[in-house]
């Protein structure tokens, strides 16, 4: 029986709320810097919510063109780290989460003012698949291209269904990721009425407080970021530089409620023990969890029993990074497993900031308002979605 392929990572880009390049962003994460503040795309001041954690544009800029200018952006970094990538272009592939751009209600209502409808260009464009094919056009990418929407478990998906296809051979390189627009009105009225969001409008800053006894939601995010996946052996062969080896992925559905995560967690300890089977890890030997972790009271806690299920008396170390960046979803789980490598490479911890009075329903390690220094050889990061959807990335050390 022949071994089994393995997947690397040789190149990562992003753009958050924090930073507009990777390393921008790792040191405000490094620092505990929060990228939340009084929402500027529109005026919310009559709004439930006003704040929200933006990535700076025009606010004429239209969010769907918007929206893939973000996700070109981080696809150039990606590329500028791995270098070009010398494959038959049929074998290259590419699968990106995303949710469908919202156009802004101003452009709307000039429709129906005019009893004018947009353009096929226009309705392709807000697409969900939109940002796939304009990667696969960056790119020249000609061999399998596919878009994966699971709301806040997309881009972790994206991410596990492209290494799924180098380790079987089908591609030798995917570029894979998750990009997302979501601060506008109906977005922030939507989540606001659902009881999701913080409604902490006097303190933007501390809103955001994972695991915290005070909790009181999430803060809605954007942003966007993409890895390149090889296959090991050729990466190596044409001079590229593993960053780390994307090991094990876990997926599993609650089948529970649409918005509510199941109190005993189980969904999310199913993925997590479907990352280490699929990795051939045991607990203890995980150092570190990039957790889901919003903000919001079920969540959290919901995470937290997952994590003691599938754990048991191991405690690896847990921060969430969203406590900094806010809730990117359909691009959250691509940046944090970015996030989560450059933590096994620079031997540090990123912190769960406004982590003041930690919830006894979460009891875990929990790498509280400064970073750590740790030095790790696998760590795991989860993402979990509205409709139930759970995924779990797990990165090691490379190790040749």
């Amino acid at each position: 029986m022949s071994a089994r392929r393995r997947v690397v990572v040789t190149g990562m880009g992003m753009i958050t709320p924090v930073g507009r390049d990777l390393p921008s962003t790792w040191d405000a994460l490094m620092r505990g810097r929060s990228g939340v503040g009084p929402i500027q795309r529109f005026d919310a001041r009559s709004y439930p919510v006003t704040f929200a954690a933006e990535v700076d544009r025009p606010n004429s800029a239209d969010p769907a063109e918007f929206k893939l200018d973000l996700a070109r952006v981080a696809v150039k970094e990606a590329l500028a780290g791995s270098g070009p990538l010398p494959y038959d272009p049929t074998r290259i592939g590419v699968c990106v989460g995303s949710e469908a751009a919202r156009p802004p209600l101003e452009a709307i209502a000039r429709q129906l003012r005019h009893n004018t409808v947009a353009t096929l260009a226009e309705m392709r464009r807000g697409a969900p698949d939109a940002p796939s094919r304009v990667v696969a056009e960056l790119v020249g990418a000609q061999g399998p291209v596919s878009t994966v929407s699971t709301a806040c478990t997309s881009s972790s998906q994206a991410v596990g269904e492209g290494a799924l296809r180098v380790r079987r051979g089908e591609v030798d390189a995917m570029i894979v990721g998750g990009v997302d627009v979501l601060v506008d009105p109906v977005m922030v009225v939507g989540f606001a009425l659902l009881g999701a969001l913080s409604t902490r409008n006097d303190d933007p800053l501390r809103a955001s407080r994972p695991f915290d006894r005070s909790r009181d939601g999430f803060v809605l995010g954007e942003g966007a970021g993409f890895l390149v996946l090889e296959e090991a052996e050729a990466a190596l062969a044409r001079g590229a530089t593993p960053l780390v080896e994307l090991s094990g992925f876990g997926c599993s559905c609650n089948a529970y409620r649409i918005t509510d995560s199941p109190p005993d967690g189980r969904g999310a300890a199913l993925a997590m023990i479907d990352a280490l089977r699929d990795a051939g890890l045991r607990p203890e030997d995980i150092g570190y969890i990039n957790a889901h972790g919003t903000s919001t009271p079920m969540n959290d806690a919901s995470e937290a029993r997952g994590i003691h299920t599938c754990f048991g008396s191991h405690r690896p170390a847990v921060s969430s990074t969203k406590s900094m960046m806010g809730h990117l979803v359909a691009a959250c789980g691509a940046v944090e497993a970015i996030v989560t490598a450059l933590a096994i490479r620079e031997g540090r911890l990123p912190p769960t900031i406004n982590l003041e009075q930690p919830d006894p329903d979460c009891d875990l390690d929990h790498v509280a308002n400064t970073a750590r220094d740790a030095q790790v050889r696998h760590a795991m990061t989860n993402a979990f979605g509205f409709g139930g959807s759970n995924g779990t990335l797990l990165l090691s050390r490379w190790e040749a």
